[in-house]
């Protein structure tokens, strides 16, 4: 029998030809002189959103990522632009993103010659991604891009990276036999789940608390996670990375856990019996911040295995927290058979969620008209008026600055999602993201909700960028600089001069362009029409940018109680 054989002119022809048969349709980076990616691409009918800097590139290929749930790609230069995407991988690996990153490279035959850009690259990435290669021959070029692209999707998914020396990028690439296909998931019927520690702690607890992880993004549907925690009865929580994961309209929705949750959710919190962890990481923002963490088991449900924290007590399952919840409840199910053991207790937690909810609620009311008797606008009627204009589908993509964390407070009912920076919360990454969460949801309103020290930091990009993505509205709070450390040197009594962290004043200037509609917004009467007004911008393909001054002392309320800011 004749084995087929395909030729392809260079490596990126063969890659894009593989990108396009794993249903790839969307490019984002800066490449180096190897412009030949670019011809690939256009062959293929395959988009390049062109980008100004590296670190931005893979902010807004994580954020495609994060949005969609499939395959993003970032394409890079070599030497400094692979350290300088370094920021965007670690966001990426945090985040759990499937990103293919292909990255030039100096040629193999000019190895440890000191050679143009030449850097050991795979060195510099080795700790920020699922698996790193160097294509060391042309014969290599399609085996190592399906293994990449498999990696990348997992389980678990995360960022790899795939270098292709100069020459083995410019070398015909041939290939014999059939191209290798994408593997097949196996569909898992819901099957009872096997007696043990985890399921008798969910029998046992009558005060019980759901923790949400961002390893839930794109794994809850139907409500499989909502269902279960009616079945347990249990308040439901994410993480800061977990949020948008589950509906924030349901009854038993309590927000963002720990150093962000309001006054009453930490209270109920704090009283709970178990702690039931699924697909995230205990990390310190929700372990130690804000929330004192009871001294209660704790029931942690991973597919990744450095995602099992060994800090808590309490039964550890390595799995899909998908199956877990659905096998669960299912056993919870048949438990309905039986007599509930003491119903009174489990009445009793219900009773006081709805309460803590109720308190919330009306701490959100009470601020709203502390804000109103305020002549400037404050983020907390901001995010109000933002919430009362959008459309049923649309993404908040958020930062994680001293005054844009109201939105991990504030109840912000994110219809189609929220997409927020890992515990690394780097600078600029929402700013960016949100390119690429409008390119993987271009039916969705997509508002990024950020500083203006985020802003500066994607600025050129977002420019650039405004004819090929459109639609992304851009609200900026402005302190004049980075007010979580303007509010750190204020703790310690150091001299403002000396240490300008913050400096208020005009906002950032923006790069005028007809796809850009840029506004300052001060008057408080005119939030609202402002706001519909750049929304109808947006709606027709252009990229809005609404700056608004804010007051150093305007945070969140959860943020002033942990006594981490000035009072």
């Amino acid at each position: 029998m004749t084995r087929a054989r395909k030729r392809y002119a260079d490596a990126w022809s063969a890659i894009v030809d593989l990108l396009v048969a794993h249903e790839v349709d969307t490019c984002f980076g800066l490449p180096g002189d190897d412009l030949e990616l670019l011809r690939a691409l256009d062959a293929h009918g395959l988009d390049l959103v062109p980008c100004r800097d590296q670190r931005n590139a893979m902010y807004m290929a994580t954020g495609y990522a994060l949005q969609s749930g499939r395959l993003a790609v970032c394409a890079l230069g070599k030497g400094p632009a692979v350290t300088h995407a370094a920021t965007g991988l670690l966001e990426a690996r945090e985040s759990g993103a499937p990103v293919l990153v292909l990255a030039a490279g100096a040629p193999e035959r000019r190895r440890g010659s000191g050679g143009f850009q030449e850097l050991d690259q795979i060195a510099v990435v080795a700790p920020l991604v699922r698996w790193a290669h160097r294509v060391g021959h042309p014969d290599r070029v399609v085996p190592a891009t399906v293994t990449a692209m498999t990696r990348a999707v997992g389980p678990p998914s995360g960022p790899v990276y795939l270098e292709v020396p100069d020459d083995v990028r410019t070398a015909e690439v041939v290939v014999t036999g059939p191209r290798p296909t994408p593997p097949e998931p196996l569909a898992f019927a819901v099957a009872p789940v096997t007696p043990g520690p985890a399921l008798a702690a969910l029998r046992a607890s009558r005060r019980p608390v759901v923790l949400v992880g961002g390893g839930m993004r794109h794994r809850n549907d139907g409500g499989a996670v909502e269902g279960f925690a009616e079945r347990l009865g249990a308040a439901l929580f994410t993480t800061a990375s977990g949020r948008g994961a589950v509906d924030e309209h349901h009854p038993l929705f309590c927000g963002v856990a720990g150093f962000y949750a309001a006054a009453p959710f930490r209270e109920l919190w704090s009283s709970c019996d178990l702690v039931v962890s699924l697909a995230g990481r205990l990390e310190e923002t929700v372990a130690e911040g804000g929330s004192p963490w009871p001294r209660v088991p704790v029931v942690q449900v991973n597919l990744d295995p450095g995602g099992l924290s060994a800090e808590f007590a309490g039964p550890r399952v390595l799995g899909d927290a998908r199956h877990a919840v659905l096998g669960w409840s299912r056993a919870l199910d048949e438990d309905r058979g039986a007599a509930l053991a003491d119903p009174d207790a489990r009445d009793a937690w219900s009773k006081r969620i709805a309460e803590a909810r109720a308190a919330a609620s009306r701490e959100v009311e009470a601020e709203l008209a502390r804000a109103a008797a305020l002549p400037e606008i404050r983020v907390a009627e901001l995010l109000a008026a933002l919430d009362a204009t959008a459309g049923e589908h649309h993404v908040l993509v958020q930062e994680n600055g001293l005054q844009d964390m109201w939105s991990y407070g504030f109840p912000f009912h994110a219809g189609g999602g929220s997409v927020v920076p890992s515990e690394q919360t780097p600078l600029g990454f929402g700013a960016a993201a949100a390119i690429g969460v409008k390119r993987a949801a271009p039916g969705h309103e997509v508002t990024a909700f950020i500083g203006d020290g985020a802003f500066l930091a994607a600025r050129a990009d977002i420019a650039v960028t405004a004819a090929s993505h459109g639609g992304v509205l851009y609200v900026v709070l402005c302190n004049g600089g980075y007010g979580w450390l303007d509010a750190q040197r204020a703790r310690l009594g150091l001299d403002a001069e000396r240490h300008a962290f913050a400096r208020r004043g005009a906002p950032p200037p923006v790069v005028d362009g007809p796809d850009l509609h840029h506004r300052v917004l001060r008057d408080k009467a005119a939030l609202t029409e402002e706001i519909l007004a750049a929304r109808r911008f947006c709606s027709q393909g252009g990229t809005a940018v609404l700056m608004v001054p804010v007051a150093p002392d305007d945070v969140l309320p959860a943020v002033r109680d942990a006594e981490v800011v000035p009072q």
